[in-house]
C-alpha cells in the first residue's frame, strides 16, 4: 500500500482526484493577467498552478494560442484597455506575447512582437506548427496614405526551439508606391476573428459581414480567393469555427423565427476554401439562449460529434442568465438540438470563448464576470455540472482561454 500511495503521488495524483490532465490559461484584461489552473482527470476540477496569475506582457489580452506540442503559448493583446501598462513589458499598444511552458504549466514571458497593422484581436496557428497568423482590425497604411478601411493578416514563422517569431513577407502583392513586396494579407472590413480548416484560413469581417477565404501554401504564404459577402444570410455574425470537414458561424441577430439567434453550417470547398452552405442551415438557436457568441465542435471520447454554443443572453426576462446550447452534428454537418427540457445549460455571466479539455471530458467557458465555468460532458453529450461545484475565479474582465496536455 505504501508503494501504491507513493507511485500516485509521484504522478500528481490524490485520493481524491485522478491526476493533472492539462493545463488552462485564461485572459483577463481587468489587470492584463492570465490565470493558470491545472486541470484534474477524475472530477475536472480546476487548481491554481504556482506563481499564477501571471502578467500579460501587454495591454488588454484578447487572444491566446498554444503551439502544438504545448511547449509555447502566443498571447494576443489588443492595446489600449483600463488595465495598468506601467509594468507591462510590451507597453499599452497592440502587441503580441510569447511565453515558454514549464513545470506544472507555468509560463515565463520571453518576448514581445508587433503586427504589421493595428489593434489585432486574434491568433491562430496553421496545421503543422510552423507558422502562427494574426489578425488585425486595421491594415497598414502605404506611403502615407490614409489608412485603409481593411484589416490584415500578419503571418510569422515560429522558430521550433526557442518559439520566437519572424515576419513573412506577402510575395504575391506589392506596394505600388515603393515597389517592395507586403509585409502582410489584406481581408475585409474590422476582422474579428479567424478559422483554419485543413489548408484553408477563414477571417470573419463583421463590418462588412464577410468572410476573407485563404488557402495556405508553402513557405508560410497565403492566396486569397474570392472575399465571401454574407449579408442575405446573416444579420449579424460573431464567430467562425472549424469542426471536421464543416464550417459553423453564429449569428446573433434576432428573427421572428428565431429570436435567440441562429447556425449556419458551410462545407468548405478544397481548393478555392470558398464556404458552400449546407442543405438543411442554419439552424435556430435553442430557446430561451440568445446572442450567440463562440461554438466549438468536441464531445466524450474521440467522437467529436456535438456542437456547443455559447450564448450571452436569454429571450426570458423573468430569469436572465447565459448558457450553452447544445447540437448533434449530423453526418451531413446539420444540427439537432439534444437533451430536451435541460438544453441548454447555465454558465457564469457572458461567456466569451470556449474550450474542451485534452481528454474529451470536460468543457469550459471564460465568462465576463471573471469566472471560468465546467462541464462535464456525457457520452451522449449531455452536459452536467462538475462534482465538487462548476464555478472557478479566473481574473477580472476575462476573455478567451486555452488548454494543452503535456508539453513535448
Amino acid at each position: 500500500m505504501a508503494l501504491v500511495v507513493s507511485v500516485a503521488m509521484g504522478l500528481g495524483m490524490t485520493a481524491c482526484g485522478g491526476g493533472t490532465i492539462g493545463f488552462m490559461w485564461v485572459l483577463g484584461t481587468q489587470y492584463n493577467q492570465i490565470a493558470g489552473f491545472k486541470i484534474d482527470d477524475f472530477t475536472g476540477n480546476l487548481t491554481a498552478m504556482p506563481h499564477s496569475p501571471f502578467t500579460s506582457g501587454g495591454a488588454d489580452p484578447v487572444s491566446i494560442v498554444v503551439k502544438p506540442g504545448g511547449r509555447f503559448v502566443y498571447v494576443v493583446n489588443k492595446g489600449g484597455g483600463s488595465g495598468p501598462t506601467s509594468n507591462l513589458p510590451c507597453g499599452s499598444a497592440g502587441s503580441i506575447s510569447e511565453f515558454s511552458v514549464g513545470g506544472q504549466g507555468v509560463l515565463t514571458f520571453q518576448q514581445c512582437f508587433t503586427s504589421q497593422g493595428s489593434t489585432p484581436v486574434w491568433a491562430a496557428v496553421d496545421t503543422t506548427g510552423n507558422f502562427l497568423y494574426v489578425l488585425d482590425q486595421q491594415a497598414p497604411s502605404l506611403d502615407g496614405a490614409p489608412p485603409p478601411a481593411n484589416g490584415d493578416i500578419t503571418v510569422f514563422s515560429i522558430d521550433p526551439n526557442t518559439g520566437r517569431l519572424t515576419l513573412v513577407l506577402n510575395q504575391q502583392i506589392k506596394d505600388p508606391q515603393t515597389g517592395l513586396q507586403l509585409t502582410y494579407f489584406p481581408v475585409g472590413e474590422t476582422p474579428t476573428m479567424m478559422a483554419v480548416s485543413g489548408g484553408c484560413l477563414l477571417t470573419l469581417n463583421t463590418a462588412d459581414q464577410t468572410v476573407s477565404p485563404y488557402a495556405a501554401g508553402t513557405a508560410g504564404q497565403l492566396t486569397l480567393t474570392t472575399t465571401q459577402k454574407f449579408n442575405a444570410q446573416t444579420g449579424r455574425a460573431t464567430s467562425i469555427i472549424t469542426g471536421g470537414s464543416a464550417v459553423y458561424i453564429t449569428d446573433a441577430a434576432p428573427t421572428a423565427s428565431n429570436p435567440g439567434g441562429r447556425i449556419l453550417p458551410f462545407s468548405v470547398a478544397a481548393t478555392t476554401c470558398t464556404l458552400n452552405p449546407i442543405t438543411g442551415g442554419p439552424i435556430g438557436n435553442v430557446s430561451p439562449g440568445a446572442n450567440p457568441v463562440y461554438s466549438l465542435v468536441g464531445g466524450a471520447g474521440s467522437a467529436k460529434n456535438f456542437l456547443y454554443v455559447a450564448n450571452q443572453s436569454t429571450t426570458d426576462t423573468t430569469n436572465p442568465n447565459s448558457s450553452i446550447s447544445a447540437f448533434q452534428v449530423q453526418t451531413n454537418s446539420t444540427l439537432l438540438a439534444i437533451d430536451p427540457g435541460n438544453n441548454p445549460y447555465s454558465v457564469g455571466a457572458g461567456p466569451v470563448c470556449m474550450v474542451e479539455d485534452p481528454s474529451n471530458q470536460y468543457i469550459y467557458t471564460s465568462n465576463g464576470d471573471g469566472t471560468v465555468t465546467g462541464k462535464s460532458i456525457s457520452t451522449q453529450g449531455f452536459l452536467q455540472d462538475l462534482k465538487r461545484g462548476s464555478k472557478f475565479t479566473a481574473t477580472g474582465q476575462a476573455t478567451c482561454l486555452a488548454v494543452s496536455g503535456n508539453v513535448d
